[in-house]
């Protein structure tokens, strides 16, 4: 999975139109088809293998990048950093692990893609702890929310609110607002690279929806019926049955109906479906807790 083996951008916006129209060729995988690809790279090294996962996974890295066009850097860099973490992505991702590579994958984009951007971006003088990465990443998009981005210094209740939703101090906030903020004017012009040029605000990051949050949100719902799916292993059979008539169907079988299937009361039915619906939650919770564990071990790193 060598670098040199993916598309590379050329400077200049049509480069970025060039290597959008390549990647797009490269076909989306099928469930199964990531999973059997995933199994011959994990058991056999079989690198073309890990090839077609990258390269299948191209697209979710190009639109992450967009993301992160505000902080003014060659968008083919960013691209590139994401591209290697997706690859790290791919060196240790388990398929038996139930939920889809995109899913995983994602961290490890955004993670490559904002250590480059705190390497890289000069005015920025800080820590790494998790915490302070949140809030280098989040302020300005809440002070966009705020309407606060031409404000100075922020007002005391601004800072407040910043500091409750990120979990960080008002003096960080403080601090890290004067670093980002310094007494540079959005309409200042920036030469990112040969080519490309505007003023800053030309390349704020949009808050609007976008491709990359449709995906990220279909790839967590999908996430979510992974696990509700991993969870209905724990039940038996009658658990099972009478927990999906109950509670996954569109339209529930009654009591009564189930009563007769099984030949036991209607009491004993609804104990049933309530062991069983606190068996899934406490399973649920579990794989929930365990892929938060592995999730705060990809920040930290």
């Amino acid at each position: 999975m060598a670098r040199n083996t993916l598309p590379s951008i050329s400077s200049g916006e049509g480069g970025l139109n060039r290597y959008l129209e390549e990647i797009r060729k490269f076909p989306m995988l099928q469930p199964q088809e990531e999973y059997m690809l995933g199994k011959r790279y994990q058991e056999h090294g079989d690198r073309e293998a890990a090839h077609r996962l990258v390269t299948s996974h191209l697209r979710l890295v190009a639109k992450i990048a967009m993301g992160y066009r505000g902080y003014g850097l060659p968008i083919g860099e960013v691209v590139s950093e994401g591209n290697v973490g997706l690859m790290q992505a791919v060196k240790k991702f388990d398929p038996e692990r139930g939920f889809r590579l995109a899913t995983y994958a994602m961290w490890w984009i955004k993670a490559s893609i904002q250590e480059y951007i705190l390497r890289s971006w000069s005015l920025v003088k800080m820590g790494t702890t998790a915490n302070q990465k949140r809030l280098f990443f989040n302020l300005r998009k809440l002070k966009g929310k705020m309407q606060a981005l031409e404000e100075g210094d922020l007002r005391p209740d601004q800072v407040s609110h910043i500091a409750t939703t990120l979990n960080v101090s008002e003096d960080e906030v403080v601090s890290m607002n004067r670093r980002l903020s310094g007494d540079a004017s959005l309409n200042a012009p920036i030469r990112a690279t040969e080519g490309e040029s505007g003023q800053w605000q030309d390349w704020l990051v949009d808050d609007s929806e976008s491709q990359e949050d449709m995906l990220i949100e279909q790839d967590e719902l999908d996430d979510r019926r992974s696990m509700l799916a991993g969870a209905l292993n724990v039940l038996n059979e009658r658990e099972r049955r009478i927990f999906e008539a109950r509670r996954l169907s569109e339209n529930p079988i009654t009591l009564e109906d189930l009563s007769g299937e099984f030949d036991i009361s209607r009491e004993r039915v609804r104990q049933i479906e309530v062991r069983a619906f606190e068996k899934v939650q406490e399973a649920v919770k579990k794989t929930a807790a365990e892929r938060a564990k592995a999730l705060r071990v990809v920040e930290d790193a």
